[in-house]
């Protein structure tokens, strides 16, 4: 990557340069004869957190203040919708100090679009047709499972352990924690007790796994989390060869088939604990063995839309509630009510779309009245000096009169790596960073002159 200019001579390099200047110019195309106006926002705006850490620039002018390069131009596209602006888009730069990931960049592009006097199917309408537009021109050869499926976000964790699921292949998972609570397995009876759960999937045509495999995918579960595997294996001669055998009936073993659809000469996962470390572990080994399976076909891009996210999730670790995906997006089915009682009960009109077992885009239905916006910000425990100070703008701007309206944000990027079967972001951005957010090519970040930090009135202290 220090020699970018030179790899960018390949082939390969320049055909994706090609194709990402196609898709950008036909999104564009696209949402300009559908009457959307493209708008440009600021890059340096002022520090209003979103989730991540934000990439701060000091002023010359204000010493001691800050700048901070925007996570999304969120509040900024609210703005518009409240200035009149119906049909909003940009093709826009965000930044954001995260921890660094092969799907990750600390700098990104996304297409930002959001529209007044819509609901949810409207949004998630007009970006089923963008994309399938999209790839029936530009990459003709990729297929698509259409019309895009949905899935609640609670039928998505209960059935593949993730919010964004790969639906090119099944081995959807089931919850088995009330036959495991009857078993005389205490690995099981104790989970369920404690209020986990135990959840499994089949794997086809695996039972013939030896004890290696079976080790293997072992310690494979206990990687992301899980304290270990349990697995059953389907023959004619021996129809629940398991080490968990002798604890279990072969009523309660044809049960645990029944449900998860298994087979002579499959195998049976499972995987007991807390709901979160559970999945988290089996979604990943369902992944796992589609790659070992050969079962995702590469030529098919399954697009899907997970929708009705819990509006507020619980932070364990500092004991609070926190965004499921942002503080402004508006509570579903009535589900307000609960915000005082129940936090954890009010579902949000949030939306992902998800392709491949990747998040490629995520977007709500807004908030756009005052009060609503206040209580949110209370859940989350924003003091009212708090909100004054990060959110005064937005909270004026609604008492001025603001349009119901939604929007979303799919990245460029990671669209890309789709259309091009790539693993890694960098592959897909012209000048990108290294996985551990440097810059090769320019030696960035670096270190500036002492004249630089003097005229900003700063000081490096070194530990």
């Amino acid at each position: 990557m220090q020699y970018r200019y030179l790899d960018l001579r390949r082939p390969s390099m320049r055909d994706m340069l090609i194709l990402r200047h196609k898709v950008v110019k036909f999104i564009r195309d696209f949402l300009d004869r559908r009457g959307f106006l493209e708008v440009e926002t600021p890059i340096l705006i002022k520090s209003t957190p979103e989730g991540a850490r934000d990439y701060l620039v000091p002023s010359r002018l204000y010493p001691g203040s800050f700048y901070a390069l925007p996570q999304s131009p969120q509040q900024l596209k609210q703005l518009l919708m409240a200035s009149g602006v119906e049909k909003y888009f940009q093709i826009a730069r965000c930044f954001r100090d995260e921890d660094p990931r092969a799907d990750r960049q600390p700098e990104h592009t996304q297409l930002d679009l959001e529209m007044s006097f819509v609901e949810e199917d409207d949004i998630l309408g007009l970006i089923e047709e963008l994309y399938t537009a999209l790839i029936e021109t530009v990459t003709p050869d990729r297929r698509m499972l259409q019309p895009f499926p949905r899935l609640t976000y609670a039928e998505s964790m209960a059935s593949y352990g993730t919010d964004k699921p790969d639906l090119r292949f099944g081995m959807q998972m089931a919850d088995l924690s009330d036959i495991a609570e009857s078993t005389d397995f205490r690995v099981f009876t104790s989970v369920v007790q404690g209020g986990g759960i135990v959840k499994g999937f089949s794997a086809p045509g695996c039972a013939t796994y030896s004890r290696r495999q079976t080790d293997e995918l072992i310690e494979f579960v206990k990687a992301w989390g899980a304290r270990g595997l349990v697995t059953i294996a389907l023959t004619d001669r021996r129809p629940g060869r398991s080490a968990a055998a002798r604890f279990l009936s072969l009523e309660q073993i044809k049960q645990i088939a029944q449900r998860t659809g298994a087979g002579v000469g499959d195998m049976v996962l499972i995987v007991a604990g807390p709901d979160k470390t559970t999945n988290q572990a089996l979604s990943n080994l369902r992944h796992e063995m589609g790659r070992r399976l050969e079962m995702a076909d590469p030529d098919l891009i399954a697009f899907a839309y997970i929708t009705d996210f819990p509006l507020f999730e619980w932070n364990e670790n500092e004991e609070r509630w926190d965004a499921m995906h942002h503080a402004f997006s508006m509570p579903k089915y009535g589900t307000e009510k609960f915000i005082d009682s129940d936090p954890g009960r009010v579902i949000g009109h949030l939306y992902d779309l998800v392709a491949n077992g990747t998040e490629l885009a995520s977007g709500s239905i807004r908030i756009h009245t005052r009060g609503l916006q206040e209580k949110v910000f209370e859940v989350l425990g924003y003091t009212t000096d708090e909100v004054a100070e990060r959110f005064g703008q937005l909270l004026t701007a609604f008492e001025y009169g603001a349009p119901p309206h939604g929007g979303i944000a799919p990245g460029i990027d990671r669209l890309l790596m789709t259309l091009t079967r790539n693993n890694n972001i960098r592959d897909v951005i012209a000048f990108p960073k290294t996985q551990n957010g440097i810059d090769p090519l320019f030696g960035a970040p670096g270190e500036v002159d002492q004249a630089q930090l003097d005229e900003l009135k700063l000081k490096v202290l070194t530990q």
